[in-house]
């Protein structure tokens, strides 16, 4: 079927009612793309991806307050390292972009994606008295699982976009409609679960989402490859390290690479010690797991809404503008914590629960809309030919910046000496949070004055030409690292 079949189709899409809309769109993108990929993105966005982050996340915490029984600067540290999988996510995109297994690009990816982490989850679940060493070692595996099964369903994505061009923003909105709904899904269901079976019955209920993976493996059709040498494939990791490095070079590309890492990382992220002030703190709201659950659903929600504040709003105003205004508001809309820790809400009649909902949807909008500008930024300073390789990399220096952060927070928790039964200085963790958060507003100089829809590479990085032998990810990186929370 041609592209002004597939235009008419969806247009026949767009006259049904709000029941019969969604289904027909599904299976119009199921006619066209075969129900196989349609599959396979709800079970590694949707699934995979959106349903385990919330449980993995809160199931993860609990794990390391009351099994481990760690500090809360030493789980802050922890959940730096469980993200190092994520770090080297180009990696992984490398490899199943150009070295094939049984002369298969993408099944033996998403096969080994599910068998790791089905594993990974299955130790902690049936372990007694696990080492810490070993937990983490589990935690890191199944997040290389989950990292490894996003880039390849990228590349997927990527495919069927070339292939069929006038589907490219359905495909799209399939990716982030199955990861929003599947987080908003997970969230609502981790405290729930977290209170009825543990945190390590949880991790056994994580085993599924990554044996659906395998699933996806062995159902997906795919052409063989021909042709493979690996004297050709280490031609092509050269090629790409060099246009890399030449990129690099430029003043262009890396000054606002080093605003965007430098933005994160003096963030502090001091989020354990929040949940555990959340959960034990004997002058605290004393959350239990479902309500735990439920706040990060509304937060789930508020991240949504930032990402469609700022494609309505906010997509054609000049970078400088909109991460001046969001940084700052970035900073300032910290401090609620600030009046929930002192106990201020409850002197103005709020309850802590209503407070901490508010906090948190507001916090993930502005989180969110900060977060847009940079992958927009991101997406605009990518070479020609290695488009989707070099955005990847981008965005593992972001991961960097997340994993500093994180890092930088607990060094802070340790020494002000917040523990799991001591908050008194939890306030100043807060206040110099907030004040580090309004930091990279001096950093703007980095960042070009450029609006979204204009050039920034100079030309020579825009006139390469893509070839065979140039390695390919493409723009379809963007979609996961959209969906995925900041």
């Amino acid at each position: 079927m041609d592209e002004e079949d597939n235009v008419r189709r969806r247009k026949d899409v767009g006259n049904g009612n709000l029941i019969w809309r969604p289904i027909n769109w599904f299976r119009m993108l199921s006619d066209e793309l075969s129900w196989r990929f349609v599959l396979a993105v709800v079970i590694v966005y949707g699934i995979n991806q959106g349903t385990s982050i919330g449980l993995y996340r809160v199931s993860v915490q609990y794990y390391m307050k009351d099994v481990q029984k760690l500090q809360p600067s030493e789980a802050q540290f922890y959940f730096g390292i469980i993200q190092i999988p994520w770090v080297i996510k180009p990696l992984w995109g490398l490899m199943t972009d150009i070295v094939p297994i049984f002369r298969l690009r993408r099944r033996p990816y998403f096969i080994f994606a599910g068998l790791i982490g089905s594993i990974a989850m299955l130790l902690p679940a049936f372990s007694t008295n696990l080492p810490l060493v070993w937990a983490i070692f589990s935690f890191m595996t199944a997040s290389a699982g989950v990292a490894i099964a996003d880039v390849t369903i990228d590349a997927c994505v990527t495919e069927n976009s070339i292939s069929h061009p006038s589907l490219a923003g359905d495909m799209q909105s399939l990716c982030g409609v199955s990861s929003s709904i599947g987080q908003l899904v997970g969230f609502a269901m981790s405290g729930v679960l977290v209170h009825r079976i543990g945190p390590k019955g949880v991790f056994g209920v994580l085993s599924i989402p990554a044996g659906l993976v395998i699933l996806v493996g062995w159902m997906l059709q795919e052409p063989v490859v021909h042709g493979y040498s690996h004297k050709r494939v280490s031609q092509k990791f050269i090629d790409a390290t060099k246009t890399m490095v030449t990129a690099f070079k430029s003043p262009a590309v890396w000054r606002p690479s080093l605003y965007m890492y430098l933005s994160i990382a003096v963030g502090v992220s001091i989020h354990e010690g929040m949940f555990y002030w959340y959960t034990d703190a004997k002058a605290g709201p004393s959350f239990s797991q479902e309500v735990i659950g439920s706040i990060f659903s509304v937060g789930a929600i508020g991240s949504l809404l930032g990402v469609l504040l700022y494609q309505n709003v906010f997509r054609s105003h000049p970078f400088h503008g909109v991460l001046f205004w969001t940084q700052l508001l970035f900073g300032a809309s910290s401090l609620l914590d600030l009046v929930l820790v002192l106990r201020l809400n409850l002197k103005f009649g709020v309850p802590d629960f209503i407070f901490v909902v508010m906090d948190e949807a507001v916090s993930k909008m502005i989180a969110r809309l900060k977060w847009m500008p940079l992958l927009v930024l991101s997406s605009k300073l990518c070479p020609s030919g290695i488009e989707g390789t070099f955005f990847a990399l981008l965005m593992a220096i972001d991961h960097v910046g997340m994993m500093s952060s994180s890092w930088a927070g607990s060094v802070l928790l340790h020494a002000l000496n917040v523990t799991r039964t001591q908050f008194d200085n939890l306030w100043v963790a807060i206040l110099i949070r907030s004040f580090a958060r309004v930091i990279p507003i001096g950093l703007l100089f980095l960042v070009p004055k450029n609006d979204p829809n204009s050039s920034i590479l100079p030309p020579e990085l825009l006139m390469s030409k893509k070839g065979d032998d140039v390695i390919e990810l493409e723009s379809a990186e963007m979609i996961s690292l959209v969906n995925n929370s900041v």
